[in-house]
């Protein structure tokens, strides 16, 4: 069978370019097609990644063949007896885990963003050079893939192989000199690859590692079928983010989520990280191989649209952070706490309002992707009310079903019917699933959930598992949630409202969000303006709840702020805070059968 070759040559790391050479044994007789991917699998939006070509052109037989470029990412090459060899280079400055990036310190790309598809010839295997650049300085640079090898040490520069296009494209590689923390899960090789300055306790890592796979691949029952897994770290000063693959992960992550050499606590930070890496590792089987049948096979070339992100994305943040529970890594008054800022996430945005999840997975191209300033009052997010849909169709599950079936069922069936043998979820047919599967009927639920505006019952359920839900007005913008106020007095809750989000400006505070039905929006203020005094005292970020601490709800302040470069001055009348911050408490008194059922819940029982 023919081969589609590809040599990626790091000519040109302080520029920033990888050189591609692409051979097509066997180009189509009308002229040969390539293209770009739009966007990549998992992040839903065009991101046109063809803008990063510099230069392309193609030979055959040592003979310059014309290229035309027939849109934003297609050519076609001129007819040609013979191979054709096609080069180009693309610009790789992207310091995320969706593109490319290429500097004198290290390289990664997606093959999204490297690896032009030969239209016509997808299903072809395809064989990658990777080329160690040039020079003294990169002798010790090592390659991190779980592309296939041939012939080529492991986390060495040479020859790899992908069966077709969409698996070539499913194994980002990062190139540099990079760390690793290896371990064992369920008997497959397993590591992370570290690259950026970093102090982190690289055994403690691999345990705690260790322990959130094996956890994941028991409640599916087994792992995919892969040689072994990898996570791809990159460290920053500050910096956030991950993006699943079938046997990888991409993940950004600031200095100090890392545990310290000697810190046997799980931070905050060191919390936030373990549960991005179970959040993209659980994505191994939910969205990689359970996926939407719109997704089989992708259409990278536009937008792919589905209603169903509510469950890829949702139900994924919903047992990223139960497995830190389920094993331990954290106690269950750490996992309230952050169930409690989920929930506030989704209190604090009236789009909720506005948009149903399904129509927020819909349009998450155009919507949630594309986020203005405006998001918080138009739209939902189908990842934070997802988790929590998938928390209340848990605990409905469980307590219609008396404990003997769960979500955990659910995903099982998701598995063994659609990940494991790559049959595609219809809208239709996941909610028939989980109805089969709980053995409870669930159309008033899926109406309520999923295509209506209407709040989730979650108080109601929480309370059947001896969980206390309670709200309470935010202590200031940087409050998440999550946690009770402290006593009331000096420090306490103020009793007023901007009804508005900000942030450090140089010359005081910065709108980021005005909400609606905000005492700022009635006033006519907006988001962008920098407010600079309160009463004709100073502003700034850090000053401005102390500064709101006097008043009472109806009373006027005159608030002077630069919009652009224009002084204006607004009569503001403040408005009690709402209370749209949630903080849940185990029911010490709760009874014996509450007190089981949360047990339940809590161990994955």
């Amino acid at each position: 069978m023919n081969t589609i070759h590809y040599t990626v040559e790091l000519t040109s790391p302080e520029a920033h370019l990888f050189e591609v050479t692409l051979t097509i044994a066997n180009p189509a007789p009308e002229g040969q097609i390539l293209s770009m991917a739009a966007w990549i699998p998992g992040s839903y939006m065009i991101r046109d990644f063809a803008r990063n070509i510099v230069t392309l052109n193609a030979e055959s037989g040592g003979s310059e063949i014309d290229v035309a470029k027939l849109d934003k990412q297609r050519w076609q090459c001129a007819p040609c007896s013979g191979s054709l060899v096609v080069r180009y280079q693309v610009y790789a400055w992207e310091l995320s885990v969706r593109g490319a990036h290429l500097d004198s310190t290290h390289g990664y790309f997606n093959g999204t963003s490297l690896f032009l598809k030969v239209e016509g010839q997808e299903h072809l295997p395809c064989s990658i050079e990777l080329t160690r650049p040039d020079g003294d300085e990169y002798r010790g640079w090592q390659v991190a893939t779980t592309l296939q090898r041939r012939g080529t040490k492991l986390y060495e520069f040479g020859h790899y192989h992908a069966n077709d296009y969409d698996e070539l494209i499913d194994h980002p590689v990062e190139m540099g000199s990079y760390e690793l923390v290896e371990f064992e899960a369920a008997g497959i090789p397993h590591a992370m690859a570290i690259t950026g300055k970093h102090y982190a306790d690289r055994e403690r890592l691999a345990a705690d590692l260790k322990t959130i796979c094996e956890f994941q691949i028991k409640l599916f029952g087994e792992l995919p079928e892969i040689e072994r897994y990898l996570f791809m770290t990159m460290v920053v000063g500050d910096g956030y983010g991950g993006l699943e693959h079938r046997s990888s992960c991409s993940l950004l992550c600031s200095r100090k989520d890392l545990p310290n050499l000697g810190d046997t606590r799980i931070n905050d930070d060191y919390r936030t990280f373990l549960g991005l890496c179970s959040h993209e590792y659980f994505h191994t089987w939910n969205v990689k191989r359970i996926k939407p049948a719109t997704f089989i096979p992708y259409d990278l070339s536009k937008e792919s649209h589905t209603h169903l992100l509510w469950a890829f994305e949702g139900f994924t943040s919903y047992y990223d952070d139960l497995t830190l529970l389920r094993t331990r890594l954290i106690e269950p008054e750490s996992y309230l706490e952050l169930l409690g800022q989920t929930i506030t996430r989704v209190l604090r945005g009236s789009g909720r309002f506005k948009q149903t999840i399904s129509e927020s997975s819909f349009d998450s191209w155009t919507k949630f992707y594309k986020q203005d300033e405006n998001g918080s009052n138009a739209i939902v997010s189908y990842y934070a009310k997802g988790a929590l849909v998938a928390l209340t169709l848990d605990l409905t599950i469980r307590h219609e079903t008396a404990g003997k079936r769960s979500l955990d069922d659910v995903m099982r069936a998701l598995w063994q019917r659609h990940g494991k043998p790559l049959l595609g979820v219809t809208d239709e047919g996941i909610e028939q699933l989980i109805t089969e599967i709980s053995g409870v009927a669930l159309d008033n639920f899926f109406e309520m959930a999923l295509r209506s505006t209407d709040e989730l019952p979650l108080a109601e359920l929480l309370a059947e598992v001896g969980i206390d839900y309670r709200l309470r007005p935010a202590l200031s913008t940087q409050d998440m949630g999550g946690k009770a106020a402290p006593d009331k007095g000096a420090n306490g809750e103020n009793r007023v409202a901007l009804g508005a989000r900000t942030t450090t400006h140089p010359n005081g505070a910065k709108l980021l969000n005005v909400y609606d039905n905000g005492a700022c929006q009635a006033a006519g203020l907006s988001s962008g303006d920098v407010i600079i005094a309160i009463d004709n005292i100073q502003v700034t970020h850090d000053n401005l709840t102390s500064l709101l601490k006097p008043y009472t709800p109806g009373s006027q302040i005159l608030l002077h702020a630069f919009r652009r470069d224009e002084l204006m001055t607004f009569n503001v009348t403040l408005k009690s805070p709402v209370a749209d911050t949630c903080y849940l408490l185990i029911d010490e008194m709760a009874d014996d059968r509450k007190t089981q059922a949360r047990n339940a819940w809590m161990k994955g029982e």
